[in-house]
């Protein structure tokens, strides 16, 4: 019964804020794209719910939105943790053992590569090809803020900091 109940609540937010944001860009079906965009930022990902719910909006096949939606890489279609970890996994940070890093993470948080969003919705790990940032291999970028240099214990360190801030009323 609870889950049912979350899983309203959740659809119903998340046709609040599509609508929100169809409105606002005047449910013009060439914005299809920022729309997906924003509605994204507010709910960190898209359901199939919002998607469905767009295109009747916008008075498009659901195929499309949704072939838009999984085209674009920016995109998820499931949902992702307040605080994201991107770490690079690139040809300079392998070789300086992100992997090493990303198992730290894995067992930190109790993800794997299969699993990579906490039960609480917390935290995501996103492995990527690559940062843009070489010569401070390995890096790993959390909510946005990037760490260079970055070690095992570091990673570890980065999150029970973020844990202690949302056990104190979550971070500023």
């Amino acid at each position: 019964m609870r889950e049912t109940l979350d899983k309203t609540r959740a659809t119903a937010t998340g046709l609040a804020a599509a609508t929100e944001v169809l409105e606002k860009n005047q449910y013009d079906p060439s914005r299809l794209i920022p729309i997906l965009e924003q509605i994204q930022e507010k709910l960190n990902y898209l359901s199939k719910e919002t998607i469905t719910f767009v295109a009747d909006a916008l008075r498009l096949p659901p195929a499309r939105v949704y072939g838009v939606a999984t085209f674009y890489a920016r995109f998820a279609l499931n949902p992702k943790g307040k605080h994201i970890i991107r770490l690079c996994d690139g040809t300079a940070c392998h070789v300086k053992k992100s992997r090493d890093i990303l198992e730290k993470l894995y067992e930190k948080l109790g993800l794997s590569d299969e699993k990579r969003t906490t039960d609480d919705l917390l935290f995501t790990i996103e492995l990527v090809s690559c940062l843009g940032a070489c010569g401070l291999a390995p890096v790993m970028v959390v909510d946005g803020e990037v760490h260079g240099q970055s070690t095992p214990q570091f990673a570890e360190e980065v999150v029970d900091k973020i844990i202690a801030e949302e056990a104190k009323g979550g971070r500023e």
